[in-house]
């Protein structure tokens, strides 16, 4: 194949937000070639959001699942889009076929992986009782929403986004919910310290009890085959007839490594995600990939970064510039009760922070390196969010000093730029 002729097939392994998106952006761009989007769950390709937050409480999200999908049944028929139900099991890279556990196989010009990630689960005595659950698939939330509607006391297992999220959904239908993180705060990998201690309020104004600093020893059976408590490592025990373990995900890199790719914390891909293979890429949670801003290697678990992935592998594929890399803007966002957190940036290391309108449980903090600003999050504050991913994307200056004057707003700043240093309009 020459340089810049698009390949006579795509094969994409993974049917999740970023082989979804890698199938749609294809077409989008005009791709005639065949088409094959493998997915390893017999379900149409659907939203993972909700699953810890409108999905277990909202009844519309169980009439046939279609209030998950990213596309109906006709969308990949009008598409062209071979959506194919199944596990691969080997890549045959000499061959360029990718071969399934039912025995048949596909060839492909290009592959894209798509594999995304796995949950971890506790590696503890009682992890498989009934009543103990991971939160990943449509499958885990319909097995923890039919758990959630019988319970009376729930343990959540981890802090992080997807915990904190479940336990506002437990609290507001009325389950008794305990928290318990291995960390000295909440959400403390993915925020502040003065984002979390708000968070941490949050959930306790909300009646959850929340067990910072403490690891999980085992999970006792009530004699019948499900859980009946949590016994910590300092010997005191939680009672619980449900427990959702959120403690993050693994990376499923397994196929790759069979074929020879390198993997490291991810499938290791260049800033053009391509692999060590120039037939094969890989996009979303599975992948880990150069950040141009900071030269760090990355692995990020965000429907934003699956997107931009997946747009950006199209592209290439369909004739795209050789000077073609990914530089897109992290950022992320998550619901609980009535608060919605949205950041935007990476903080790999903050020195300076300057909180901003910190009024009725809405602020923005602002975290700096140095006279560089990062990353900002913002609890409640949109206009704000969209403000700071405007700045951070277009490197706009900002110190901490200038911030922490009088009057200070990210959208007056971006405004003012805009007039004075020819910074582009939207």
């Amino acid at each position: 194949m020459a340089p810049g002729t698009p390949p006579a097939s795509v094969v994409v392994v993974g049917a999740g937000q970023g082989g979804f998106q890698t199938a749609a952006s294809l077409r989008d761009r005009g791709y005639t070639g065949r088409i094959t989007l493998i997915s390893a769950e017999d379900a149409l390709p659907y939203e993972r959001p909700p699953l810890s937050k409108a999905f277990l409480k909202d009844d519309a999200y169980l009439e046939g699942g279609a209030q998950l999908w990213l596309r109906p049944a006709t969308y990949y028929v009008r598409q062209d889009i071979d959506l194919v139900a199944g596990t691969v099991t080997d890549i045959d890279r000499a061959a360029r076929t990718v071969r399934l556990a039912d025995g048949s196989a596909y060839d492909y010009g290009h592959l894209v992986l798509a594999t995304g990630a796995g949950a971890r689960t506790l590696d503890v005595p009682g992890a498989r009782l009934r009543g103990v659950h991971t939160l990943r698939t449509a499958q885990d939330a319909t097995a923890l929403r039919q758990s959630l509607a019988a319970a009376r006391r729930a343990v959540v297992v981890g802090a992080g986004f997807i915990g904190l999220e479940f336990a506002a959904v437990a609290r507001e239908s009325g389950c008794e919910v305990t928290l318990v993180e291995a960390a000295e705060r909440p959400l403390a990998r993915v925020v502040c310290a003065h984002t979390s201690e708000h968070f941490a309020r949050l959930h306790r104004a909300a009646g959850t009890r929340l067990l910072c600093g403490h690891e999980v020893a085992a999970l006792r059976g009530n004699g019948r085959g499900g859980v009946a408590e949590v016994e910590l490592t300092d010997g005191s025990a939680l009672p619980a007839d449900l427990v959702l373990t959120g403690i993050g995900a693994a990376p499923r890199t397994e196929l790759a490594a069979a074929a020879g790719l390198a993997v490291d914390g991810g499938i290791t891909v260049n800033s053009r995600l391509l692999t060590g293979d120039p037939h094969i890429s890989a996009v979303g949670d599975c992948a880990t990939f150069p950040q141009v801003r900071s030269g760090s290697r990355l692995r990020l678990e965000s429907v934003q970064n699956a997107v931009g992935h997946a747009r950006l592998v199209a592209e290439r594929l369909t004739g795209g510039p050789p000077s073609l890399t990914y530089d897109e803007l992290p950022w992320f966002w998550s619901d609980q009760f009535s608060t919605t957190l949205q950041i935007a940036g990476l903080d790999e290391g903050h020195d300076g922070e300057v909180v901003l309108s910190e009024e009725s449980g809405a602020f923005s903090v602002l975290l700096f390196n140095g006279d560089e600003l990062c990353a900002v999050e913002s609890v409640n504050r949109p206009g704000d969010h969209l403000a700071a991913r405007r700045l951070l994307e277009r490197r706009v200056p900002l110190g901490p000093g200038e911030a922490s004057e009088p009057g200070f707003t990210l959208k007056g700043h971006l405004a003012g730029r805009r007039r004075g240093a020819g910074v582009p309009a939207d």
